[in-house]
């Protein structure tokens, strides 16, 4: 079954309104329509700026899809500062990232809370992009495996195979984001690998195939193409590179350019 890479540009706390705007026209005039039909491309800008990215998708017909950083369990309530999955959907998102290191690290979301986030993002008819991820030092204590295979049980808990397989999940190894290192494409294919065979076990092997794993961890126009060219590895939740119209791009169209854009 073919995978369609997925490259999701996830801008943080970074980018005004205006800044937002000019950064989807930047796209819209040097991504062409060979590069969206190759890969999807999903910006996810913050809370303030959702509006106007959304208006100028519409307005000016731009195949860029519209994506969250990160959502409230609850459709409505005395939530307050919090955004809720209902109201990103009216907004047209179509993709919410839960789980990323930086909720979990900074923020102190568990397991538990990362799993009621995803069923509230489905809820709503929109994907999650899960994020799972260890850190350096369960890295070097030979523990990875055992680390992210706890956190995509929880998430996938209870799930059947059906909606397992409408997610994404994005492999990003927290000793990678923001500090110039990434794992090497052998490792993050081994990871992926290794998240794939956990799904086959989870929802079924059909599941696992079809299913999207991303990396995520300082990926850049440098590396893009070394990663992209690893079987298992289907696009890139892309961090700061994805704040700079050039690079992202660039990340974009080396994903577009291999093997016709899709991998079996």
């Amino acid at each position: 079954m073919a995978r369609k890479d997925l490259i999701a540009g996830n801008w943080k706390m970074n980018a005004n309104h205006l800044e937002a705007i000019q950064m989807v026209q930047k796209l819209g005039y040097r991504l062409d329509k060979r590069d969206y039909d190759r890969v999807e491309v999903v910006v996810c800008p913050p809370f303030t700026a959702l509006r106007s990215v959304q208006l100028k998708i519409e307005d000016d017909h731009l195949p860029v899809q519209l994506g969250a950083q990160n959502v409230h369990w609850e459709p409505e309530g005395a939530f307050t500062g919090e955004i809720s999955a209902p109201m990103l959907a009216r907004l047209g998102v179509k993709w919410v990232v839960v789980g990323h290191s930086e909720r979990r690290h900074l923020f102190g979301e568990d397991d538990a809370m990362v799993a009621r986030k995803l069923r509230a993002v489905l809820a709503s008819e929109m994907t999650p992009i899960v994020a799972v991820g260890e850190t350096l030092d369960q890295r070097e204590q030979g523990v990875t495996e055992e680390v992210i295979g706890t956190q995509l049980n929880a998430a996938l808990r209870g799930l059947d195979a059906g909606t397992v397989g409408k997610l994404v999940v994005a492999y990003e190894p927290v000793w990678a984001i923001g500090t110039g290192q990434n794992a090497t494409p052998a490792q993050a294919a081994e990871v992926h690998g290794y998240l794939r065979g956990l799904v086959s076990e989870l929802a079924s092997k059909e599941t696992a195939q079809a299913m999207r794993i991303l990396y995520g961890g300082s990926v850049k126009a440098e590396n893009a193409g070394t990663l992209a060219a690893e079987p298992e590895i289907d696009g890139a939740l892309v961090g700061g590179a994805s704040l700079q119209a050039a690079g992202f791009i660039t990340i974009v169209k080396k994903s577009a350019a291999k093997s016709g854009g899709a991998k079996e």
